[in-house]
């Protein structure tokens, strides 16, 4: 056999592996009805370039290491204490000065399966996190000190300020189950506005999501005298955090395509919405801080490898299709590794702040930033600590 032939043997039997992924190590193996779709992105010269030259993130301070696995959301109850946190196993934790004790669970079900695992992470709970709840976006009411939960699997909850198991509130709107419920902020009304991220994917599918690109998302209200849930946007690309205005005139919500948009609730443009800024990135959590601007965390950077996929759905498709594992593939998306980035907007849209770690040598993923007495403490969804930056 030549040199020549056999290289092209290797070269069809590598393709034929390719093609038919007999190990089902590509990303949407298993999926059958996965589509890919294009997505509606900015275009490229308005991504924002901006950078912290300094890394100034690698100066916070690492807590609770293998204390608190995937601790997406952080919160403040209206006494100030805490923080509270909602966790992989799908408890919500509060830390009491000293400890962190149980505080308040989205399902029922604390069966074994469901306890915190020995040398976890925040991927150990991914199997079982649709039967012992996944708590992602929490917000206190300041009036009532109930505290409001964006359960990715059980929906819209509310617990009392003594904790114990929460309470459902939505599970649905127009007769459209609430897949990935992900965020959740109250008015001074009691009114509740929250996200859902997709109506197709479950949050232990979100990389599918994202590599779809569908647009099935919503923005909804809560109406807690009514107990109506009424939808308020729609066709969104993976919506994620949202929050209120100082002032709530508006609120604000992030999209997967890399925009922060501005909806009124009260004025003239009531009912409508517009885009408040281009993010340089990925978003997750919104929050409003005490002079009302927005932080916003960034999961990662928009690279140009990610925007030709964005842009170029066939392509997606043919690569997704590659047996190359999706943890792989989602790293390309990102960059090549994790790392930190969180910005901060006024509410005119301004880039007012600009803090990351690009090499993540100390913070390596952020999904919220809380700003509290002159610190930021900032959540993750993958990572098993909270950091904490000190802003003077």
């Amino acid at each position: 056999m030549t040199l020549a032939r056999g290289l092209a043997i290797l070269f069809l039997l590598l393709a034929l592996y390719c093609a038919l992924d007999p190990f089902d190590h590509s990303p949407i193996a298993g999926f059958p009805d996965f589509e890919v779709h294009k997505i509606n992105l900015p275009a490229w010269s308005e991504v924002p370039t901006h950078r912290d030259k300094d890394n100034l993130l690698q100066q916070s301070e690492v807590m609770f290491v293998n204390q608190v696995q995937g601790p997406e959301s952080i919160a403040f109850d209206p006494l100030g204490r805490g923080p509270y946190t909602g966790v992989a196993d799908g408890r919500i934790l509060f830390w009491n000065g000293q400890s962190w004790t149980d505080f308040a669970y989205t399902s029922p079900n604390r069966s074994e399966q469901c306890n915190p695992k020995a040398s976890a992470s925040p991927f150990s709970y991914v199997e079982t996190e649709h039967i012992c709840g996944r708590p992602l976006g929490i917000r206190f009411d300041k009036k009532t000190g109930d505290l409001y939960i964006a359960d990715a699997y059980f929906g819209l909850m509310k617990v009392g300020p003594q904790g114990g198991l929460a309470t459902s509130l939505a599970t649905e709107a127009e007769g459209v189950p609430l897949r990935f419920t992900n965020d959740v902020d109250i008015d001074q009304e009691g009114n509740v506005y929250f996200t859902d991220s997709s109506s197709s994917y479950q949050r232990r599918n979100f990389i599918q999501l994202v590599f779809s690109g569908e647009d099935s998302g919503r923005i909804l209200k809560y109406n807690p005298a009514t107990k109506e849930t009424t939808v308020l946007a729609r066709n969104i690309q993976f919506p994620n955090g949202i929050s209120l205005s100082k002032d709530g005139s508006f609120f604000v919500f992030s999209e997967g395509s890399g925009r922060l948009y501005k909806y009124w609730l009260k004025g003239d443009k009531a009912g409508t919405s517009e885009i408040l800024a281009i993010l340089p990135g990925f978003p997750d959590n919104v929050r409003v801080n005490g002079n009302g601007d927005f932080w916003v965390a960034i999961h990662s950077r928009r690279y140009m490898y990610s925007y030709l996929n964005a842009l170029y759905p066939k392509l997606r498709k043919f690569i997704l299709k590659l047996p190359i594992p999706a943890n792989i593939q989602y790293l390309h998306l990102i960059g090549g590794r994790f790392h930190a980035l969180v910005v901060k907007y006024s509410p005119q849209g301004k880039l007012l702040h600009i803090l990351e770690d690009s090499e993540g040598k100390v913070v390596r993923a952020v999904s919220e930033v809380e700003e509290k007495d002159g610190k930021l403490w900032m959540g993750s969804v993958l990572m098993p600590f909270i950091a904490v930056y000190k802003l003077t």
